[in-house]
């Protein structure tokens, strides 16, 4: 008696196999076809609110959170893996370039820790010194707002911390870990753990965030809302009614109103993430290739300065 079950077991691997190389070859033409036909989809950004912009809007809120774009960026890590299974010092120079970006733009954006201080310190003088319902700032154009919009601000500055700095922090070793057998175990099979975790956890919660947080953050700035279930003609096709809408809506009636800014945090959270992904892995390859001399090879990590050896792992 023949296996019917067994057959439509090796029927559907063949055909996850056939799709996953049909999408991988087709990686290739959609860059090609994206790069030579840019004002296709971002045209858009000279806006003159005209049919034309719209419907490059549309393509390009299609295109970030598509099957195409994500192969197009899977399709370039395989090939730049392959060249780098053969050519070490091309992945040395990505680690070097992907770790650099996560360090200034955690360096940068930490100064918002520091802002959000100062700004508290202000709102509790204006309001238990002065008795100011409200605060106006600015260098010629002032911003004037109630005290409450100012409180609720603070929010978005945490946000910019947590989301901005976390590969930053990363790559300096400051994130808390739960150590049960990591320690005990020999270098490379330690290297062997960082890269099995960078492709099983970090890249597909990067993709799985990127992927709900393009759209919610698309839904709150333009209308008629766009949704990962419709293709790219019924997105085109919603684009004749298309008009900006941009969240502005707040907790309170005086509070903080530019929540949307926190959705694009969001998008860029995942994005930072996917990217040192791709970092964390090379460098775990390499120092599991080169051993452990190599390890921490081209690491910019911060110190705490002459005199303060001490304290160094402890922060």
């Amino acid at each position: 008696m023949q296996d019917d079950s067994g057959i439509s077991i090796f029927a559907a691997i063949g055909a996850g196999l056939w799709w996953l190389v049909q999408n991988i070859a087709g990686a290739f033409y959609n860059l090609g076809y994206a790069l030579s036909h840019t004002e296709s989809w971002l045209g858009w950004l000279s806006w003159e609110n005209s049919l034309e912009d719209k419907q490059s809007l549309m393509r390009f809120v299609y295109y970030g959170g598509s099957v195409d774009f994500f192969f197009v960026a899977f399709t370039a890590f395989l090939v730049l893996t392959v060249v780098g299974l053969y050519y070490r010092n091309v992945l040395w120079a990505v680690v070097r370039g992907l770790e650099g970006f996560a360090n200034a733009i955690g360096r940068f954006f930490a100064w918002a820790g520091l802002l959000m201080v100062v700004q508290q310190i202000i709102i509790v003088f204006m309001q238990r010194i002065f008795a100011r319902p409200d605060m106006s700032f600015g260098l010629g154009i002032a911003l004037e707002k109630d005290i409450s919009w100012y409180a609720e601000e603070l929010k978005f500055y945490n946000a910019m911390v947590v989301c901005l700095c976390v590969t930053y922090t990363f790559v300096q070793g400051g994130h808390v870990r739960v150590d049960l057998i990591y320690a005990g175990i020999s270098f490379r099979a330690k290297k062997v753990i960082d890269m099995i975790g960078a492709l099983v956890f970090m890249m597909p919660v990067a993709v799985l965030v990127w992927m709900y947080g393009w759209f919610f953050l698309w839904r709150h700035l333009i209308v008629p809302n766009p949704s990962a279930s419709d293709s790219l003609d019924r997105l085109v096709l919603k684009a004749r009614a298309l008009r900006w809408n941009v969240e502005t809506a707040g907790f309170s009636p005086n509070g903080f109103n530019g929540y949307f800014l926190f959705k694009i945090l969001l998008v860029a959270f995942a994005a930072t993430v996917f990217l040192h992904a791709i970092a964390f892995f090379y460098r775990s390859y390499l120092e599991f290739v080169e051993g452990e001399e190599s390890e921490d090879k081209y690491l910019d990590k911060d110190g705490l300065g002459a005199g303060e050896e001490a304290y160094e792992g402890a922060h």
